[in-house]
């Protein structure tokens, strides 16, 4: 589905939102409790100064780090975090899960012999196109009540 002129749906998403931290006079690393794509998804404040983003990094997407000269001074809430904007998540499907394609997805592949040990259980329905080999010491169990089609 395209998000092209769509909000992103409510399930990929969290409202933005503020964290506060403490500022120690020597600590210059505050864990952001997410994951953000650049010092512009951010506006930070000290001791009630809007930072510009050359004075901070995120190095890692979630670590907060000032610039050894930039040191925020001690105090309680000094240091204040505006995350702009919805923050998108992703999924990735694991591997096993994304399938083989050819030619812009207009052909999906599969092996062709099973080298490892399978059980389709009795829950479950499994599919294999073209011919199977099952090859040598290798074990493919049907539980009963589970369904194999080759096609």
């Amino acid at each position: 589905m395209a998000y092209i002129g769509n909000d992103v749906p409510a399930n990929f998403q969290s409202l933005p939102s503020v964290v506060r931290f403490n500022g120690t006079g020597s600590a210059n690393t505050f864990a952001l409790g997410r994951t953000i794509a650049n010092v512009q998804s951010i506006i930070v404040s000290v001791d009630g100064v809007v930072q510009d983003s050359s004075k901070y990094t995120v190095p890692d997407g979630t670590t907060l780090t000032f610039g050894s000269g930039e040191i925020p001074s001690a105090g309680t809430g000094n240091v204040f975090v505006y995350f702009l904007g919805l923050a998108a998540g992703n999924v990735t499907p694991a591997p096993e899960n994304k399938g083989n394609f050819k030619n812009g997805g207009m052909f999906r592949t599969n092996a062709q012999a099973l080298d490892t040990n399978i059980t389709i259980l009795a829950t479950e329905n499994a599919q294999v196109t073209g011919t199977l080999t099952v090859n040598s010491g290798v074990t493919l169990t049907v539980n009963s009540g589970g369904r194999l089609v080759i096609s």
